[in-house]
């Protein structure tokens, strides 16, 4: 992720002044914002990674473009966060500045809000915004006919924020209510910025009647103290992660800065570190370097004399996921009913899972049961979007309850699946009688449903397994009884 703007002026408590801030145009490193301030930012990238996926979000929801075909929804980018300190009415202006001083207004500003988010789910929120689970509750890709957008009403003409319709042309869409603690993310998103490849800036000032009766309070400005911004899920292989302290409630009061990092996050620290730009403010961290990094910054004017992020923040960086072994808890030799056969999925490490068997359903549980017997695939996906293993085959000993001996390839043959597991293993035949009508081995591929050259009719079949196992170092001679259908 690049660092677009690095000079940030104190946070003052007057709405009339503004602040400049560090641009951050990824998702993972948003900027946390209160209210108290009109903040100054400036675009000029779309960040290391792509925070939308291609292939879902231009269907996505009010991100579809609005009246232009050519819009790009991803382009030159800020992300921000907030935290609602109350109850109420929220809305925001995002104003278009001119690049130079004093020069024209290039730049066209679109947005999308998303959330509500409740901190305590322990959802990964860029991910699911950017794989279109989550949908934004507002957003604007209309064309400016002034030089604001935003939600609540525009402050050049007066035009009230309605409820977006997809190619209504509305550049406003209209307030927000927002209950105290919830979290949302704000992406602001510069349309024209690609045809000149000039950086631009815009002035983003929170609004609403929650801002005009206590702006300090309307957001949760303590969520600054959490400069760091909120835990960050990545992928091994990913480009390296900036972390800044210059969006710290220090503002630009930084003498130095001391990087520590817990690798295991075990509340023991294991490394300080060397930041980098200015006053060591910056600190890239690279795959897969998972740990809870802190920042201490030490303050020029000594008031105070140190400021922190005493939770840190916790990078967790996910390789694609690798099949340990499939435990086999019930088959033809352990179930308590030989008709449902059960395994459990074991990955290697620890990570956020779901497992499909057989091209079937995805599911959180990695215990799977009724499967069939025989040969058998496993997938395990991660549901960090960090990839998924190839199918895995894996056998379960086992006997189907049927076979149609009709020669249409089908079912054609009985025989113990995944035999070969078994350590010299004899199966037997016989009828209800207990007359044996068939011995088959290992090699064997199954009984025909025959004796003697004759077709024997639809009944039920019993059979014996005779096998060996090795328990504990000892070969242990095992017998296992039951019965299938022959259907004609």
């Amino acid at each position: 992720m690049r660092t677009l703007f690095c000079a940030i002026c104190f946070f003052l408590v007057n709405l009339g002044f503004t602040l400049q801030a560090q641009n951050s145009p990824d998702c993972r490193t948003a900027i946390p914002v209160c209210a108290d301030a009109s903040i100054i930012g400036v675009a000029d990238g779309s960040g290391d990674i792509d925070d939308f996926d291609p292939d879902t979000i231009r269907e996505s929801g009010c991100l579809e473009k609005g009246s232009v075909i050519s819009a790009n929804i991803e382009n030159n980018t800020s992300w921000y966060v907030f935290r609602a300190g109350t109850d109420g009415q929220i809305g925001f202006d995002i104003e278009a500045l001119p690049a130079v001083p004093n020069g024209p207004v290039t730049s066209e500003w679109d947005f999308a809000l998303y959330g509500p988010f409740d901190q305590t789910s322990g959802q990964n929120y860029c991910s699911i915004i950017g794989d279109g689970s989550a949908q934004p509750i507002r957003c604007n890709y209309e064309v400016n006919n002034t030089n604001f957008t935003g939600m609540g009403i525009n402050p050049e003409n007066g035009q009230a924020g309605a409820p977006n319709v997809t190619g209504s042309q509305n550049t406003y869409d209209e307030y927000l209510d927002v209950v105290a603690g919830e979290i949302y993310y704000l992406f602001i998103n510069n349309f024209n910025t690609n045809f000149n490849g000039d950086p631009e800036s815009f002035e983003l000032t929170f609004t609403g009647y929650l801002v005009d009766s206590d702006q300090n309070s309307a957001l949760d400005c303590t969520l600054r103290d959490e400069f760091l911004g909120f835990d960050i899920i990545a992928c091994e292989g990913d480009p390296d992660i900036t972390l800044s302290a210059l969006n710290s409630p220090a503002g630009p009061d930084i003498a130095n800065v001391e990087w520590t990092v817990d690798y295991d996050d075990d509340g023991t620290i294991d490394a300080t570190l060397v930041g980098s730009g200015p006053s060591g403010a910056e600190l890239v961290v690279s795959s897969p370097d998972s740990g809870r990094y802190f920042a201490t910054i030490t303050t020029m004017s000594g008031t105070p004399p140190t400021v922190t992020d005493s939770g840190g923040i916790l990078i967790t960086f996910y390789g694609v996921p690798q099949l340990q072994e499939v435990l086999i808890l019930e088959d033809l030799i352990t179930a308590d009913d030989p008709d449902k056969y059960a395994v459990e999925i074991v990955p290697v490490g620890n990570g956020d899972y779901e497992y499909s068997v057989n091209g079937g359903e995805f599911q959180d549980d990695p215990v799977f049961v009724d499967l069939p017997p025989g040969l058998n695939t496993v997938v395990i996906n991660d549901k960090n979007g960090c990839g998924f293993t190839v199918p895995q085959e894996f056998v379960i000993v086992g006997y189907p309850k049927f076979f149609t001996p009709n020669g249409d390839g089908i079912h054609d043959f009985w025989n113990v699946l995944g035999v070969d597991q078994l350590i010299d293993p004899d199966i037997f035949i016989f009828d209800r009688y207990g007359k044996l009508l068939k011995q088959l081995d290992g090699t064997t591929l199954g009984w025909d449903g025959t004796f003697n050259g004759r077709d024997l009719p639809s009944s039920d079949y019993w059979f014996r397994v005779d096998y060996e196992r090795d328990e504990q170092t000892a070969i242990v001679a095992k017998i296992v009884r039951n019965h299938f259908s022959l259907v004609r």
